[in-house]
């Protein structure tokens, strides 16, 4: 890892972070005023903003947070996924206590992210955790990292394009072999609301305890509590741990309640199936999907849906953050770079689409629902993470062990 040291926040880059966040506003502002959807899309775009400058400011990435915890013993990013993995829950128990009180009548609640449990989603996990390890990142890093210039995220993005693809070409054999007949489990029908909550707090409190066990100290430099200490440690330095995983929670509830379950895959999704369709490589019919609960893919229609506007409002105020923390370093990509890119992203396509998102969609959103399928994919997407950076670790020793002494 590249240790950066974090600078003051310079004239020039603050100024154009502010051009891009007042372009923000002025875009919400207009969207605001278009009857109908106009409120929505609005909120969509504030909320991407806010999510961009949460992930960059707190380096909320699930790769990199598992990896600097396995690697390092650096617990914050873990737990910073943890914690919003909490406060969401909260959130939505109290969400769905208002909309559906009875959890035991057979309903699912308004648009929830409750997908299949079932082989298909697992095997899709797994192929995303590999993927995320390849290339770096995960498809929600790559969009802020986008923002900070990542030589790599590009690629990767591209990759994922090409990945959803081959996604939908084998939708509907998979569909038919290991997802027609998965039912979609939903906790609180179980357990009830109470039992469920506290079965999730009491399942992310264990692994918070573990995570905790695997820790090294790390060097925690003290916050001046003078106006410019603070704003230092707002602007420039990585947030930390709870207040990161709190915000999480916070706008993942607060979208699902003004626009949907959280999630980054649709836009990329809808932009393949689009491609697809007019190159003639999509099938005449994708058996199932449509019905299915997920981030949603279908043929574009409009320039920019909802989702459209929340990843917009992400990579641009994740630039934002970038300039103002001192990261933004765009680098032209190496051949290496570009390759892991590529691959990387072509198997988390084909896992966000066979398995109906990615870390944010099924993972993050599917978790907060009491969806037995989020706690699958974190558990599958963090095998096939760990697996494949343990063969990448093993693969470059001898090339370390026959290096220059």
């Amino acid at each position: 890892m590249t240790l950066q040291v974090d600078q003051p926040p310079r004239l020039a880059p603050a100024l154009v972070a502010a051009l891009v966040l007042a372009g923000i506003a002025v875009g919400a502002y207009a969207l605001s005023a278009t009857p109908g959807t106009g409120g929505r899309q609005a909120f969509a775009l504030l909320a991407g903003a806010a999510f961009g400058i949460v992930l960059q400011r707190g380096r909320f990435c699930f790769l990199c947070n598992l990896r600097d915890l396995v690697r390092e013993g650096d617990p914050r990013g873990a737990l910073a996924i943890l914690v919003a993995l909490a406060a969401g829950a909260i959130g939505y128990a109290a969400i769905f206590g208002a909309w559906l009180p009875n959890p035991f009548g057979g309903r699912l609640p308004p648009t929830a992210h409750i997908g299949p449990a079932g082989p298909a989603l697992a095997l899709a996990a797994l192929v995303f955790g590999v993927g995320m390890s390849i290339s770096g990142s995960c498809l929600s890093a790559h969009l802020y990292r986008l923002g900070e210039g990542s030589p790599t995220s590009p690629f990767a993005l591209i990759g994922a394009l090409v990945g959803f693809t081959l996604g939908f070409a084998s939708w509907n054999a998979v569909y038919v072999v290991a997802i027609a007949e998965a039912p979609p489990v939903w906790l609180p029908a179980h357990l009830g609301y109470g039992g469920w909550l506290v079965a999730t707090l009491a399942a992310l409190a264990t692994l918070a305890a573990l995570v905790l066990s695997r820790s090294r100290p790390v060097g925690a430099e003290p916050v001046p509590l003078a106006p410019s200490g603070v704003t230092h440690a707002i602007l420039v330095r990585r947030w930390p741990a709870v207040p990161t995983g709190l915000l999480v929670g916070a706008i993942a509830t607060l979208y699902y309640v003004r626009v949907a379950p959280l999630g980054v895959t649709a836009e990329l999704g809808s932009a393949a199936r689009t491609a697809a369709a007019r190159g003639g490589l999509l099938p005449e019919t994708l058996h199932g999907l449509d019905g299915l609960r997920g981030c949603a893919t279908a043929i574009k229609e409009t320039l920019l849906s909802d989702n459209g506007l929340f990843v917009l409002g992400l990579v641009a105020a994740s630039l934002a953050a970038a300039l103002v923390s001192g990261r933004f370093a765009p680098a032209a990509p190496t051949l290496g770079q570009a390759a892991r890119g590529l691959f990387g992203g072509v198997l988390m396509g084909w896992g966000a689409m066979t398995g109906l998102g990615c870390t944010v969609g099924v993972l993050l959103s599917g978790i907060h629902a009491g969806a037995l399928s989020g706690w699958i994919f974190l558990v599958c997407c963090a095998a096939g993470a760990l697996a494949s950076d343990a063969l990448l670790r093993l693969r470059a020793a001898p090339d370390r062990a026959t290096g220059p002494a």
